[in-house]
């Protein structure tokens, strides 16, 4: 067969070299998800989870969080952002925002995303059902499993959803970069915040990311696929 006649079976979806990168990221975050699942599923303590957790404490106290007590304060407030209940209130005024734009399909696109992602986080911890750590005490009370983080994975896969879906509908660079921006940072700080506060091992956290980033990017490409036939609104630039 002809390389053009090949191409005319071939999805365009898959002739883009983004959506190419984003689904070789995708295969990629899923083995290591699986490799760091393997190890805890084992009951193995990894190497750097207890380094990097007591670096977050006093070397002479480790009850003692690092930093003035306003700082720890401060690391619960910016945990709180990756709660179910702010990620809640977040999502729904964004559909709101959505609906009254006349993106109906749009709205309905970003629920079933982020109530995906929060379901898919739930059944796998447990599955996994991994003892918090027990080396330093609680920052904030703590109701579930530990692997992997529900914070870490909640936040990547709503910042990163709704900052994709809002630089959609921006057409200034400068400022799609910006809202990106603002989305990993935060899903940064609330992922650091959990092990600060000794609630997460810090493979929880980079199972979380793994797993947030891995679905908001495939939540992506199935929203590309789905404007590109019409179902969902398009961006500011049709694309």
């Amino acid at each position: 067969m002809s390389p053009r006649r090949w191409t005319r079976y071939v999805s365009p979806i898959l002739l883009e070299r983004r959506v190419l990168l984003a689904l070789l990221f995708i295969a990629g975050s899923i083995w290591g998800f699986l490799a760091l699942g393997e190890e805890v599923s084992e009951g193995e303590q990894l190497s750097f989870d207890r380094a990097i957790l007591l670096a977050f404490r006093n070397p002479a106290d480790p009850n003692d969080p690092l930093g003035p007590p306003w700082f720890e304060s401060a690391a619960r407030d910016v945990t709180a952002l990756g709660g179910t209940v702010v990620l809640t209130l977040m999502t729904a005024g964004v559909v709101g925002y959505l609906v009254l734009a006349g993106k109906r399909s749009a709205a309905l696109f970003v629920v079933a995303s982020i109530a995906g992602a929060m379901i898919l986080s739930f059944a796998i911890k447990a599955g996994f059902e991994r003892p918090r750590p027990d080396l330093v005490p609680h920052g904030v009370p703590v109701y579930t499993a530990s692997f992997p983080s529900g914070h870490a994975t909640g936040a990547a896969a709503t910042y990163l959803t709704l900052g994709a879906l809002l630089a959609r509908f921006e057409a200034r660079r400068w400022t799609k970069i910006y809202l990106l921006s603002v989305a990993v940072t935060l899903t940064v700080l609330i992922g650091l915040s959990r092990i600060y506060l000794g609630v997460h091992w810090p493979s929880d956290v980079l199972a979380g990311w793994t797993l947030g980033s891995s679905w908001a990017l495939f939540c992506w490409v199935i929203a590309r696929w789905l404007q590109r036939r019409g179902k969902v609104e398009g961006g500011a630039n049709g694309s």
